[in-house]
């Protein structure tokens, strides 16, 4: 078998942070690196701590995790707490991990893992962008050295989450993201709107929670309060954004239809901050650095999160 591929995690866990962090575990063609942290579904303090209980429950405390930015770039944000509850893991109470999280700041984390797996690192952005955009600032030649930069981001037609025409990885930090976006020649993204089109099954999911492994158990918990208020409010079907952009990132051969375009980052503050304008039409002239999915292997994406929710 080849040697795993390195793969760094930007994430701001989030239950569906967890879910995606879970399934890269799970997969022995890819070996987790480091997770770098930044706030977004909910402040630092908790994403932090999310991430390395998530590391500890999954038996993976080999794993290092990197705080980093606690706030955007330049202007405050709403988060998603109303979601995934006020601590990000659905307000369970549990018990914080042992362990504690690495001295070094994620941006320079991201910079060093790069120079270790130069020409082979795997970079999944799974929430907002600041961390990566830091260490973009910090050293521009960063996209030289990553393979491929997959990000769980954007509305491609506006038809957003958090506001009207953005979603909200984007929305909290429309100016990282466009550094990020103008700074990668080329970029995988899976956006809001292939989330909706793959939702996953509430009866489905429940069964595949039904397990009795530590993994299982432990996500039911912490998912029960956004699965609830997602049936509630989005129908029988769950969508679990961070999952299906770590599907693609895994198992890229179970993209059924993608398409390239030019795409740019509303930063005006009003109803359009935030959203990703795609040149469809390609009318622009402008480099095509987006490579957007638009349909995935359903049946792949649901093994690989039956797959980790029972692994352990």
């Amino acid at each position: 078998m080849a040697d795993p591929i390195p793969l760094l995690i930007d994430t701001d866990p989030g239950v569906d942070d967890a879910l995606a962090l879970l399934m890269a575990f799970d997969d022995p063609a890819h070996a987790v690196v480091g997770l770098t942290v930044a706030a977004g579904n909910v402040g630092l303090a908790h994403t932090v701590a999310n991430a390395l209980k998530l590391c500890e429950v999954a038996g993976r405390g080999d794993i290092p995790v990197f705080p980093g930015s606690a706030a955007p770039l330049l202007h405050p944000a709403p988060d998603a707490a109303y979601v995934h509850g006020r601590d990000g893991f659905g307000d369970t109470g549990y018990e914080p991990a042992a362990a504690r999280a690495a001295g070094e700041h994620a941006a320079l984390a991201i910079l060093r893992l790069s120079h270790a797996h130069a020409g082979r690192l795997l970079l999944v952005a799974l929430g907002p962008l600041t961390n990566v955009a830091l260490a973009l600032a910090l050293d521009p030649t960063l996209p030289q050295r990553v393979a491929r930069l997959v990000v769980m981001g954007g509305a491609v037609t506006a038809h957003g989450n958090i506001t009207p025409a953005a979603e909200f990885n984007i929305h909290f930090d429309p100016e990282a993201a466009r550094i990020v976006f103008e700074a990668f020649p080329h970029f995988e993204l899976a956006d809001w709107e292939a989330t909706i089109a793959h939702g996953l099954p509430h009866a489905d999911v429940e069964s595949w929670l039904g397990g009795s492994g530590a993994r299982a158990r432990f996500y039911e918990a912490i998912s029960r309060q956004t699965r609830r208020w997602s049936a509630d409010r989005r129908g029988d079907r769950w969508f679990a954004a961070d999952a299906l952009a770590m599907a693609w990132a895994l198992e890229p051969a179970g993209a059924l239809e993608t398409a390239e375009r030019a795409m740019e980052v509303c930063l005006e503050h009003g109803p359009a901050r935030g959203a990703t304008v795609v040149d469809w039409n390609r009318q622009s002239g402008r480099p095509e650095r987006a490579r957007i999915l638009l349909r995935y292997a359903q049946d792949r994406f649901e093994a690989r999160v039956r797959a980790a929710l029972a692994a352990g």
